[in-house]
């Protein structure tokens, strides 16, 4: 419950203290006392945007703290995770507007963001002002009221999860569609790349060193070879010559044959002895690597072209053969990748299928719950209204089936026919004023018990009413006010005497200045304050009686 509100320089209100009765308050006062600065000042303390305006002329800021005690678990909770303790129950909210604009929000003391205050005060206080009837106007409101009084919060958060879900499936096999043309681009590309290097079948990175040795050592293999077979027959001799090996033999044999008559040549012929079996093993080596330049022409073929496929692929895809093994893993592995994207594709499919499916039936369990809560909200609603003085009124929930959004599968609008003959149509189209203001208190009437805020105000709900109308209204807030506190802005007497605490909004003018007051009445001030109401500023003493007379009755 709100139990004291302070407010200090808010427009014209310089210091007001409120405190207030757990049941039904009201304010009443001429028009522009400054009832709707009061309002004002609430609404900035439940953390709604404030401008700096609202400070009083020639003060540096205004401030307003509100005390609300016995607060709910659900506050408690919410106090919590944002480091906030309450464990007595009870909090104070507090805001201050500058001059300049700038503003501070705080919680038991606390800073909090002005947004934080907002979530708070959400569930602290509804409060119902014209604009809320203007929203009744709107079509897409009746389907969240529907809602609310059928309790259909929870089916509402598990379809809206899958629907979201499904939304977002639904984007994603649209992204990976619309990226399939350049995907397929990029991998007929990546394929025929693969194939290309793949068709070589490149041994190692070091392939391209063997073959060009191999080639090198071919493509000279014919000048070698006469190089070697001279060498060859100057060695061991031709036709027309007979080789170093023979001409050292024959020196070797003189030596030899000499050596006893001078020993000095025997060194000299196992010298050349030596030298013979060296030059013999030489020409031995020399025949044999001639035997390894008789290239086979299908080889050399082969190598020729095998180099010049190495030499292709480096340029395009090297510059080394690494490189383009490199390239080969690289692209493969993408391949592999963007042909999962197929895989993930039909995956998401069936899901986005199987989400559909739950969607839908989901969509169709909420209907039928609409249909029947539909049935037992329109008897509830004509309960109220007639109570309101609408006796004759006809009300009825017209639904509209389309496709599946947020909301389900279907929207909902309220039909009224507020006199006997006339076919139900949409409010927007023919409720007056009062009438809205009543149709605004019924459904806030029927939907109370699902609506666990303990604090309701009410901003001039007797707009365009009067009579048995306003009376029927006053007693509704009275019921209203057993189970929560209600506060109500009001122009008419038959609403204000079913108050338990009367407040007047008053303004004063003084040396060049104007303030407002809010003054809680006695029982003789509120005679007075409405018999203003009643009959303006002609009070009479039958006036007072019929004021006082009100005043009992509402009583009972």
């Amino acid at each position: 419950m709100l139990k004291e509100l302070y407010i200090e320089n808010l427009v014209v209100i310089e210091k007001a203290t409120i405190n207030f009765s757990d049941g039904f308050n009201v304010f009443t006062g001429e028009t522009g006392a400054g009832k709707s600065i009061l309002i004002n000042g609430i609404n900035a303390i439940l953390g709604q945007r404030v401008s700096k305006d609202i400070v009083r002329s020639g003060a540096k800021k205004s401030i307003i703290n509100a005390l609300f005690d016995d607060v709910s678990q659900g506050v408690k909770v919410l106090l919590n995770e944002i480091g906030i303790e309450c464990d007595d129950g009870n909090i104070v909210l507090e805001r201050e507007i500058s001059s300049d604009g700038k503003s501070v929000a705080r919680v038991n003391g606390r800073a909090v963001s002005a947004s934080s205050l907002r979530e708070i005060g959400l569930m602290l206080v509804d409060i119902h002002g014209q604009h809320d009837n203007i929203l009744l106007l709107d079509s897409a409101k009746h389907l969240e009221i529907l809602d609310s009084f059928g309790g259909l919060e929870e089916d509402l958060s598990e379809y809206r999860a899958l629907f979201k879900e499904l939304q977002e499936t639904s984007r994603s096999i649209k992204k990976l569609s619309n990226e399939s043309v350049q995907r397929d681009i990029r991998m007929s590309y990546l394929n025929d790349v693969i194939n290309e290097i793949g068709s070589l079948k490149i041994e190692s990175e070091t392939e391209d060193d063997a073959i060009e040795s191999e080639f090198n050592l071919a493509n000279n293999a014919v000048s070698l070879l006469n190089s070697l077979r001279v060498s060859d027959s100057f060695l061991s001799g031709d036709d027309s010559n007979d080789g170093a090996l023979l001409a050292l033999s024959t020196v070797k044999d003189i030596l030899g044959s000499n050596a006893d008559l001078f020993s000095d040549l025997e060194p000299l012929a196992q010298r050349l002895d030596s030298a013979i079996i060296e030059i013999s093993d030489i020409r031995d080596e020399l025949l044999r690597l001639s035997g390894r330049l008789d290239i086979d022409s299908d080889r050399f073929a082969y190598i020729s072209s095998r180099r010049d496929d190495l030499i292709k692929i480096k340029k395009k895809y090297g510059p080394s053969l690494k490189d383009v093994l490199s390239r080969l893993d690289s692209f493969s592995n993408e391949l592999l990748e963007l042909s999962g994207v197929y895989d993930q594709l039909d995956k998401i499919a069936v899901r986005r299928d199987e989400l559909l499916k739950e969607v839908s039936k989901k969509a169709k369990e909420i209907t039928k719950k609409r249909e029947a809560t539909a049935k037992e909200f329109t008897k509830s609603v004509v309960s109220q209204l007639q109570f309101l003085n609408m006796e004759r009124v006809e009300f009825s929930v017209q639904f509209e089936k389309g496709k599946l959004t947020s909301n389900g599968l279907e929207k909902a609008q309220f039909l009224i026919s507020a006199n006997p003959g006339e076919e139900p149509k949409p409010i927007s189209k023919i409720a007056s004023g009062g009438e809205l203001s009543r149709i605004m208190l019924a459904l806030k009437c029927v939907i109370a018990h699902k609506d666990n805020t303990p604090v309701m105000i009410f901003d001039e709900i007797d707009t365009g009413v009067s009579g048995k109308a306003a009376q029927r209204i006053g007693q509704k807030l009275k019921e209203l006010s057993k189970n929560r506190q209600v506060l109500c802005v009001t122009h008419l007497s038959q609403i204000a005497a079913f108050a338990d605490m009367h407040f007047l909004i008053e303004k004063k003018m003084s040396d060049n200045s104007t303030s407002t007051s809010v003054i809680p009445l006695d029982f003789e001030a509120r005679k007075a304050e409405i018999a203003r109401i009643m009959s303006g500023d002609k009070i009479t003493n039958a006036t007072l009686k019929s004021a006082e007379d009100l005043l009992l009755s509402s009583r009972l």
